[in-house]
């Protein structure tokens, strides 16, 4: 199985969760499109490591909410034992700033502010969610034991990645304003 793979037998072990909730859930930490989640939940379910539940809905097509069997939960929990494997990056913005030297200032600032506005939205709904999370829930999603945690430490990591792009981002726009005096 894969990475992926995994990461549906996680969710679906917290809440069982229709193909759609399943790429909501997954979309701050891990890209991956309907493309990939159907076929590779039809094919957890044929192998069962999931079983589903059909739930009729009378404005659209009934829809498949998922769980995870004894099977998916011994598997998920070898998994989980195994060393992590290195992270992975593929940031396009990563991959420009390579050839920044290639483009025209105006275009190499405006990369970086966008993504300062991006990393900034991003960080704000992270915030928002947190604070929510600590209003809601009773005693503090930040200790271990409490049902919030995944969720909470999540949400931490994913703000702090992005104020830290974004001082990433400003600091390389600092530099390139050294292209005007010089």
């Amino acid at each position: 199985m894969n990475t992926l793979a995994y990461g549906l037998l996680g969710l679906v072990a917290r809440t069982p969760s229709s193909g759609y909730d399943l790429m909501l859930q997954l979309q701050p930490y891990w890209q991956a499109k309907h493309s990939q989640i159907y076929p590779l939940l039809a094919k957890l379910e044929q192998e069962g490591y999931m079983q589903f539940t059909r739930v009729h809905q009378t404005d659209r097509p009934d829809k498949k909410v998922y769980s995870i069997t004894d099977k998916g939960e011994i598997a998920l929990k070898m998994w989980l034992e195994e060393p992590t494997a290195e992270p992975v990056v593929r940031d396009e913005l990563v991959l420009k700033a390579y050839c920044l030297q290639l483009t025209d200032e105006k275009a190499a600032h405006a990369m970086f502010r966008e993504r300062i506005d991006h990393c900034r939205e991003q960080a704000q709904m992270f915030e928002h969610i947190m604070k929510e999370m600590e209003q809601q829930t009773e005693g503090h999603p930040d200790h271990p034991d409490h049902p919030a945690f995944s969720d909470y430490i999540l949400l931490s990591w994913g703000c702090r990645r992005m104020q830290e792009d974004m001082k990433w981002c400003e600091w390389v726009l600092e530099l390139l304003q050294k292209r005007k005096k010089e």
